[in-house]
Formats: structure tokens, C-alpha cells, sequence
């Protein structure tokens, strides 16, 4: 079989060979014959030619031969015709001959491909893709394998790699089926049983509301808040004596805790906001019934410390006006109550008032089928570790539930009320603590329950998956805004030097590296002092999130810029203290606690660690260490005050020194300090004397009152009658931020 493939490959080969050869024959016979045909035709013409032109020919027959020489010049021209359009043919085809195995290679190119999947298309390794990107205004150092490529660059690319270019279909990853979990239909108005109100504390700070929800649940919180201020949130079942059941938020009213408000909004039924009478409405109030507004919630107005001297709590509705709240007093739909939480003064009313406006809502909920809720707070506790506060708002929550918020997920270990005592199942309404997260969920989360384990992991997988697309999305937008910005620098660059001599070119460009200098150590050290990087831990990530919030106010980078490294909740741990030292940064913590290996660690590694129970002390501090990374800066204290009386010169030596005879009108004249000479107004000279004179004896100071002759360290300068000399002295103050977080 192997000699009979061989020999039909032979003979396959001598078919081909004896056809080439037919060819090159018939072709060169074709042009022997041209040749013949073209000397045949000058001899035939030459011989015409001579007979037209002897005697012996009449007229008539030069015309007829003139005919025939027309008629073999369009033949010749007809011939010579059809031998170039052979001759060209021939070519072409021997062209396409020589050039079909030399086809450039088809490269398959997408938008958005890495450098490492260019290379792979095109049977390149990374190397060369990066050698072929050099001398572009692309930034190589910047590109790694899967850095994403433009469309200019995978072009440029295939350009200079000689190769021809092919765009596919759009290239995706396999869409992923959406595994989200998401909240029930409405059910059946026939499940649903009356529920009890969540109610949210709102208004301003140190307005009384912790001491006003202490009150109605008997304990002790405000004691235990740090300053008296509510830190975080709160979740309260208050029983009233009648029976009735009141889900109580506490939100705090300071003014770095907009966020925190916010959420107490969007999963609450009422609002009781609380204006103090002695105060009126403040920043927060507004706030307050702005996001009361925004989630559309019904108000109680609680006026509280009405039991002060100074009290007006028809002020208050007045003021109240001016924001759409109108009190029944005044033809409006809103209750307001006279209350003193520091008496428990009527009390009970503003109880009734908030059941009374639960009945009117006639709020319900479904008790039955998966778990629906919020988080309304979050913190890592060292022995159980992360724990969250939460709302039910729909099935009823047991323990060994399944639960998915946010990122995170959790198997329910256990569950706890207010007062921390252990509970077997939440209700709808009910504020619970879950312990038996995997990760911390962020407040604000939506709690969904789902069947499995296996269910749980696969939507916060889904979840994740979902981020990180959001995140490449921005990414690539980001990428396209740099191109297109080196692209905008690179046609700049090419504008300012593309009519210039390559000669001045050059000598352009090496004037403008030798002004790149490279930083000293001491102008590094400058450099970095103008630098803040902080690193910062709450005990709740609501607390947490008040902080940066604060932080996204700053203002102030052109003096000192503030760099947040890290933040997270929990107690400040050797990792933080790692991160501090390796960013020169300072540790912030907010109501958490470092203990004394953290403190060692961090004094034996220069790392400051700065502990606030109360946030606006915190933001003071921030403040602080801001202004003193700032260069101080001078300021000048005037000592005494002369005008000059008249003026002169002395010689010395060869000299003519100008001198000013002066009196003193304020202050003393000391000549070791600075001076500054004053014309109309304006400083025309600053420096120091050469000789300061009383009569004719040196002096060192000279008193209010005096008179003395003075001479400058500038001998260009022209005293007038009428002139100033001041005398001062430079202290350097330290600089304070003009950050100004707003309270």
C-alpha cells in the first residue's frame, strides 16, 4: 500500500510537470510567432512605401496602398494589444503564485481581550506584545498579563506584527444564570394578622430623646451612652400598661449620623420627632422630617422638656410651619404632645398617641413562610462573633434558620432580645440579635431567608459575581478615560514639537528632564508630612459608616492630604498596627477597645493609637493631626513704631551711607530685631540695621519718645521725610486645617 501511495504521488508530480512544461511551450511559441508577424508586417510596408512613391505608380494607386497600411496598423495595434493583456495575465497569475503561501495570518481579536489573550491569538509570547506597545503613550510599567487592551492598542499591535485583523462577535463569558434571592409576592390579605407599630425616635442631638425612650422602658441607657449621646442604633420592644406592644428605634441626632437616620426611616411605620421646647428646630429637626418625607412615614410630635421655665411650645408649632408640619392646633393632621422625659410628664399620652396612629395605618403582617427582614445594626463581638440587630417585617424567624444578607450568609446560632436574653423565634415587628454569621452584613442589608446551605452559598457567590462585573465595568471606563487622556498628552507633546528641528527637539527634552529632579531625602520627608493616612475602627458598622461619611467632607487636600488606608469594625488588632506602621498612618478608634500587647506593640513601632468614645472628640482630634502635619506659619509682632523726621549722609571711608534721623512714637526701637521701612502704605524694604545711634553713642534700644539716627543694611535705599520704620519680631504659630466638618 506504502509503494502504491508513493508511486501515485510520483506520477501526480510528473502530470504536473509535463502540464507546467505544455505551457511554457505554447507561450513561447506564441511569442516567436508575434515576432514573425511583426517583421513581416515593416517588410510588407517598406515595399508599399516604394512603390507609391516611383513614377511608374498613378495616384490612385498610392491611395490604395495608403489603405492597406491602415489596415496592417490597426492589425500590429491589435496584436500589440493582445500581447500585453497576455503578458499582464501571465504576470498575475504568476504573482498570485508567488504570494498564496505568503498570506498574511488572520488574528481573531475581541474588545476588552488582555495582553496575555492577544499574545495567545496571535502565537506571540506576552514579551513581544510589550515590545510592540513600546514608544506608544501607552504606560507599559502599568500593564500586566491581564491588563485589559483598547481597541487602538490591539490594532497598533496587529499592525506592527504584520498581520491581518479580525473582529469576532462580541466575546462574553457564558451568561450566568441570575441565583438571587428575592422577596415573596404580596400574600393573601386572609394570612395576614395585626402587627405591632416600629416606631423611630427622631430630632435633635441632646434634644431628649434616649432619656424620653428610657423612660417608657424603665432601664438606664442614656447613663450608660457616652457623653449622653447616642452612639448607634437602638432596637427596643417596649410593653405599654394597656398591653399593647411598640418597637422603638433609637437613631442618633447627631449631625455625623445622617446615614443612620436614614435607615431608622426607610424600615419604620411612625416617626416620633422630638423638638425641645426651650430649643425650637434645629439642623437635625429639618433633617429629620426631611427623611420622614422621603419614606413617606406619618410624624408624632413629642415636645419635649416642657417642664423648664423657659419652655414655648407654640413656638415650636410655629416654627414648624415653615416645613409643611401642621399641628392639629393649627388645622393639620400632626398630634402633638407636651411631654418632659425627665419627669416622664405625660408620658402615656404620647404612648396613646403613637397606638392610636398604629390603628388608624391598621398594620399587618404575614407570620407564616420564609423569613423577611432588615439589619439595622452590626458589630463583631469577641466571644460569639458577628452579631446583628434586626427588624422581622414578614414569617417568623427560629433558631437553625437559614439566612442571606447582602455578601454574607448565616445559619441562625442563636437569638436574643434587647435585654440579651436568649429567644426561641422572632415575629414580624420584633427587633431580634442573630448570631451565626459567616461575614458581617452591612446595616442597612435586606435579611431573606433561604432553604439550604448550599442555596445560601450560591446567592451570595451570585452576589459577589454581580460585584465584580460592576467593578470591571468601572474599570474599563476608567482605562478608556486614561487613554484617552495620555492620547490628549501625547498629541500635545507631538503639536509642541512636531515643527521643530530634531536638534532643538533633543536639546527641549533634555531641559525638560534635568527640571524633574529627583526628591532629596529631606524634601521626601516634606513631602510625606503632607500626607495623613488613618486607619479607622468602630465598634458598629453604622458607627463606622458615621466616620467616613465625616471624612467624605474633607476639603482640605491642597494643605494636607488625608488618605484613608482601612476601616472595619472590632477592636484594634496587630494588623492594624502593622498597616499604621508600613503607611506612617495613625489608628482611630471609635468605642472599641486596644489591649495592652496591641498598645506595646504599637508604642515599640512609633504608631499612635487614639481612643474616642464620642465622635465629634474624634473629629477634633482628626483635626488636630491634620494642622499639625501643615508647615507653621510666621507671624509678625510689631515692637515700636518711628517716623522719620529727616534725612542725610554720612561718609565711611569711601562711602556715602544714607541715615534717617528718626523719633520714636510707639513701642522701642531694639537693634537686633528686623525692621521694615513704610512709604504710603506699602513695604519697600525689609531687613536689618547697620547702626542704630542716640547723639553720637552706639545704642542697642531706643525708647518712646526718643530721638536717634539710624542706617539700613541696603544702602540703595532713599529715606523721605514722612517715611515709617517699624520694628518687629517673627514667631512662628502653628497652622490650623480650614476642614470644617460642619459642627
Amino acid at each position: 500500500m506504502l509503494t502504491k501511495a508513493i508511486c501515485d504521488h510520483k506520477r501526480c508530480d510528473r502530470r504536473s510537470m509535463n502540464h507546467k512544461m505544455l505551457k511554457l511551450e505554447n507561450l513561447l511559441r506564441f511569442h516567436t510567432v508575434c515576432r514573425q508577424l511583426h517583421s513581416l508586417r515593416q517588410r510588407r510596408t517598406l515595399a508599399r512605401w516604394r512603390r507609391v512613391f516611383s513614377s511608374a505608380y498613378p495616384v490612385w494607386a498610392a491611395q490604395q496602398y495608403t489603405q492597406l497600411w491602415q489596415t496592417d496598423m490597426l492589425l500590429g495595434a491589435a496584436l500589440s494589444q493582445y500581447r500585453l493583456l497576455v503578458t499582464k495575465k501571465e504576470e498575475r497569475s504568476w504573482k498570485s503564485q508567488l504570494s498564496s503561501p505568503k498570506s498574511k495570518k488572520e488574528v481573531e481579536v475581541w474588545i476588552g481581550m488582555t495582553v496575555e489573550e492577544l499574545a495567545t491569538a496571535m502565537e506571540k509570547d506576552i514579551d513581544y506584545i510589550y515590545e510592540a506597545l513600546m514608544n506608544t503613550s501607552i504606560d507599559i510599567d502599568s500593564l500586566e498579563a491581564d491588563s485589559r487592551l483598547d481597541e487602538v492598542w490591539i490594532k497598533e499591535v496587529i499592525k506592527k506584527a504584520g498581520m491581518k485583523l479580525k473582529w469576532s462577535k462580541l466575546k462574553q463569558d457564558k451568561v450566568r444564570e441570575n441565583k438571587d434571592a428575592v422577596r415573596r409576592p404580596q400574600a393573601d390579605p386572609a394570612l395576614l394578622i395585626p402587627r405591632s407599630p416600629v416606631v423611630t425616635i427622631m430630632g435633635h442631638v441632646d434634644h431628649g430623646k434616649t432619656t424620653l425612650l428610657d423612660k417608657l422602658r424603665k432601664t438606664q441607657v442614656a447613663a450608660m451612652e457616652a457623653g449622653g449621646i447616642t452612639q448607634h442604633i437602638g432596637a427596643f420592644l417596649v410593653s405599654l400598661p394597656s398591653g399593647e406592644k411598640i418597637t422603638f428605634l433609637d437613631t442618633p441626632g447627631h449631625a455625623a449620623f445622617s446615614a443612620m437616620r436614614a435607615r431608622g426611616a426607610q424600615v419604620t411605620d411612625i416617626i416620633i420627632l422630638v423638638v425641645a421646647a426651650d430649643d425650637g428646630v434645629m439642623k437635625q429637626t429639618v433633617e429629620s422630617i426631611q427623611h420622614a418625607k422621603d419614606a413617606q412615614v406619618p410624624i408624632v410630635l413629642a415636645i419635649n422638656k416642657c417642664d423648664k421655665a423657659e419652655a414655648d411650645p407654640e413656638k415650636v408649632k410655629k416654627e414648624l410651619l415653615a416645613y409643611d408640619v401642621v399641628c392639629e392646633d393649627y388645622g393639620g393632621d400632626v398630634q402633638a404632645v407636651h411631654v418632659s422625659a425627665l419627669t416622664g410628664d405625660n408620658l402615656m399620652g404620647l404612648a396613646e398617641a403613637t397606638v392610636t396612629l398604629a390603628e388608624m395605618l391598621e398594620l399587618k403582617a404575614d407570620p407564616t413562610g420564609p423569613v423577611e427582614g432588615t439589619v439595622i445594626e452590626s458589630f463583631t463581638d469577641k466571644g460569639r462573633g458577628p452579631v446583628t440587630t434586626a427588624i422581622i417585617q414578614r414569617g417568623t424567624l427560629r433558631k437553625g434558620s437559614i439566612l442571606v444578607a447582602g455578601r454574607s450568609w448565616a445559619k441562625v446560632r442563636l437569638m436574643f432580645d434587647e435585654n440579651g436574653k436568649t429567644i426561641n423565634e422572632a415575629c414580624p415587628s420584633m427587633p431580634v440579635g442573630i448570631i451565626g454569621w459567616r461575614d458581617l452584613p452591612s446595616a442597612g442589608d435586606e435579611i431573606l431567608e433561604v432553604e439550604s446551605e448550599s442555596r445560601a452559598r450560591e446567592v451570595v457567590e451570585w452576589r459577589k459575581y454581580e460585584q465584580e462585573e460592576e467593578k470591571n465595568k468601572e474599570d474599563l471606563k476608567m482605562i478608556e478615560e486614561k487613554r484617552k487622556e495620555h492620547q490628549e498628552a501625547h498629541r500635545k507633546a507631538r503639536e509642541k514639537y512636531g515643527t521643530l528641528h530634531w536638534k532643538q527637539r533633543s536639546f527641549i527634552k533634555y531641559q525638560e528632564k534635568k527640571e524633574q529632579k529627583i526628591l532629596k531625602p529631606k524634601e521626601k520627608l516634606e513631602r510625606d508630612s503632607n500626607i495623613l493616612p488613618v486607619i479607622i475602627k468602630g465598634d458598629v458598622d453604622g458607627s463606622v459608616e458615621a466616620i467616613l461619611n465625616v471624612m467624605d467632607t474633607y476639603d482640605a487636600s491642597h494643605e494636607c492630604e488625608l488618605e484613608l488606608v482601612h476601616f472595619g469594625v472590632g477592636d484594634i488588632s496587630e494588623n492594624d498596627v502593622n498597616f499604621a506602621e508600613t503607611f506612617h498612618g495613625v489608628i482611630y478608634g471609635f468605642n472599641v477597645n486596644a489591649g495592652n500587647v496591641i498598645q506595646q506593640s504599637a508604642a515599640k513601632k512609633g504608631v499612635k493609637i487614639k481612643l474616642h468614645k464620642i465622635i465629634y472628640r474624634l473629629v477634633e482630634d482628626l483635626q488636630e493631626e491634620l494642622s499639625s502635619r501643615l508647615p507653621c506659619t510666621v507671624e509678625e509682632h510689631t515692637i515700636g513704631e518711628a517716623s522719620i523726621l529727616a534725612t542725610f549722609s554720612i561718609t565711611e571711608g569711601k562711602k556715602k551711607v544714607p541715615v534717617a534721623g528718626c523719633r520714636v512714637q510707639k513701642g522701642q526701637l531694639e537693634k537686633q530685631k528686623k525692621f521694615k521701612l513704610i512709604r504710603n502704605g506699602q513695604v519697600i524694604w525689609k531687613g536689618s540695621l547697620t547702626s542704630l545711634k542716640h547723639h553720637k553713642d552706639d545704642v542697642s534700644v531706643i525708647k518712646t519718645g526718643m530721638d536717634c539716627g539710624l542706617s539700613l543694611d541696603k544702602e540703595k535705599i532713599e529715606f523721605k521725610v514722612g517715611d515709617e520704620i517699624v520694628c518687629y519680631e517673627e514667631k512662628e504659630v502653628p497652622a490650623k486645617t480650614s476642614w470644617d466638618p460642619g459642627f
